[in-house]
């Protein structure tokens, strides 16, 4: 497999990777300028020269991984044996600089309920890199003309799968581990259901909830009912969206609660 190949593959497992590119290359070295190889956390594919140069590479590479860096990094390195390595001595005189780019896992957000307020938030993160997932027990909610108004089926940045399920919190097994699910119906009891199902599932992310405190007062008390511990609960944000904004329009509180999940996308990152 060469590393077009395994980057896309490790893509589709929501495996993180970081591209090494030799980007500029003075004097003799083992591989023109241009040479690539992917790194996963257990993997490699390509190479860039081998010796030292690759495994520094790889080793720098698999540290970006651990520590979920997002930004590209510049690598120089001499080949000489003068210059102080850690994985052998290459003599072949020249100098090169390799970039190193994280392919960070694609984040996952699935919205339940594509009311007044899911559509309006569905529009704001369709226009982010993520997997979007949109799923609602009522077909009209998910209409391809209600959709294509909205610009949710094509144009967008999110992968949008749209899913409608008379028993929402099904599609909960579907979701990519990680998944950040926020819970909006226009129904209690399948809020409820879907918030119970989501304490269950293992792999799930972040919970969020939209309500009231008297709301998720009710819903504690039935939740510690059905089993749950109370520090399972703290898994629950609610209400959800950033304090700051206190309007009640549909499109504000889309707003709020956008910008509350793009804030824990990157608190999670480095864990994908």
């Amino acid at each position: 497999m060469d590393w077009l190949d395994a980057l896309r593959t490790l893509r589709s497992e929501r495996t993180p990777a970081v591209i090494v590119t030799l980007v500029m290359v003075r004097g003799h070295a083992p591989r023109n300028g241009g040479a690539k190889m992917v790194v996963s956390p257990d993997g490699i594919w390509g190479t860039v020269g081998g010796g030292n140069l690759e495994a520094t590479a790889v080793s720098r590479a698999r540290a970006m991984l651990a520590a979920g860096t997002a930004e590209p990094e510049l690598l120089p390195l001499r080949l000489n044996d003068k210059a102080v390595t850690e994985y052998g001595v290459q003599c072949c005189g020249g100098e090169v600089t390799m970039l190193l780019e994280p392919v960070r896992v694609v984040p996952a957000v699935a919205v339940f309920g594509i009311g007044h307020v899911g559509i309006e938030l569905a529009r704001i993160l369709s226009r982010h890199e993520i997997d979007l997932y949109l799923v609602d027990s009522r077909a009209e909610m998910l209409d391809d003309e209600r959709l294509a108004q909205a610009g949710l089926l094509t144009g967008t940045v999110a992968r949008v799968h749209v899913r409608r399920a008379p028993v929402p919190e099904s599609v909960l097994t579907e979701l990519p581990p990680g998944a950040h699910v926020l819970v909006m119906t226009h129904d209690h009891v399948e809020d409820l259901a879907i918030v119970d199902q989501s304490l269950r599932t293992p792999g799930v992310g972040s919970i969020g909830l939209i309500g009231s405190t008297a709301k998720w007062s009710r819903f504690r008390t039935k939740l510690v009912e059905a089993g749950h511990p109370e520090s399972d609960l703290e898994r629950v944000t609610t209400p959800i969206g950033i304090p700051e904004v206190t309007g009640k329009q549909p499109a504000v509180i889309a707003v709020s609660v956008a910008a509350r999940i793009l804030v824990q996308i990157e608190q999670a990152a480095p864990a994908s």
